[in-house]
């Protein structure tokens, strides 16, 4: 998924003391923000916006192109229900500690209306120099700068050492895919490399996955296909293998999900994986020219 200058985002939850700051963040960042929900302060103006009490009524307004969910956990599934339901074409969901039950019901929703999904617990997105949806610091350019360089990331902090190296290194990004960390996601590794893969701003792209959960070799089985290269960093090397750490998605499947299974899998593929990633820089600079 990636969001545009031109498209029209809508805050959910827009009125809570995080959402108040983010949405100056991204508004300041050139994000088109239209409205907000908030079923109990409906019918006031904040952050410049009008509010709403549901999705529904914000898109008689205005339609959204995106929706940004700054929601509690509890309320993830009815808020993601109404705006998948107002016809919403992409939603953000930037919570955590979502019940997994919640979010495969509305992720089965958004699949069968034509809805797509970032996160649960996803960072965000970013498209430098055009928008930023969620809390990634876009505004700081020594993070984020617009150039040819796709990331793709179920880490945030990880996702943000990337970019710093990228711009480091002198070249910047075309998009930032926050996948997010959850066990049940919308928009899974393999689907955010088919988005990068279609761009025509992407050369390149930079897979930060982890251990757990089997994403990184569903993945691999899609790298072949790819005509952009790919330079990957998993994290969790020297995790214990039978302890469970990071994310709520880092959790092993038999075989697969360890750091071992990862690796070898992007590598046969053709991905260049590194150690640290502090060689992203470097690898870059000579993957890409």
């Amino acid at each position: 998924m990636i969001v545009r200058s031109h498209e029209r985002v809508l805050v959910q939850g827009i009125t809570g003391r995080q959402a108040t700051y983010w949405t100056a963040r991204m508004q300041e960042y050139g994000t088109r923000i239209v409205a907000g929900v908030s079923p109990t302060k409906a019918g006031i103006t904040h952050c410049g916006v009008p509010v709403f009490g549901s999705v529904r009524e914000a898109a008689e307004h205005e339609p959204p192109d995106v929706s940004v969910l700054f929601v509690p956990p509890s309320s993830v599934k009815p808020a993601g229900l109404d705006a998948v339901a107002a016809g919403v074409p992409k939603l953000v969901i930037l919570t955590e500690h979502v019940p997994v039950r919640d979010a495969m019901h509305l992720i089965a929703a958004a699949n069968e209306a034509g809805t797509e999904v970032v996160g649960p617990n996803t960072a965000g997105l970013v498209t430098p120099g055009e928008t930023s949806v969620g809390f990634m610091p876009a505004f700081d350019p020594s993070i984020f700068h617009a150039g040819q360089i796709g990331v793709v990331s179920r880490s945030g902090s990880l996702g943000t050492l990337a970019c710093l190296n990228i711009v480091r290194a002198g070249l910047g990004q075309s998009a930032f895919i926050g996948i997010g960390g959850d066990p049940a996601l919308g928009t899974r590794t393999r689907r955010a490399l088919e988005v990068l893969e279609r761009d025509r701003r992407t050369e390149a792209v930079v897979l930060i996955g982890e251990i757990g959960g089997d994403m990184e070799e569903e993945a691999a089985g899609y790298l072949p296909e790819m005509s952009k290269p790919v330079v990957a960093f998993v994290a969790g090397r020297a995790s214990p293998p039978d302890r469970r750490m990071g994310h709520a998605g880092a959790i092993f499947l038999g075989d697969r999900g360890s750091y071992a299974s990862k690796r070898q899998a992007l590598e046969e593929a053709g991905a260049l994986v590194l150690d640290t990633p502090s060689q992203i820089g470097s690898v870059l600079t000579e993957v890409a020219g």
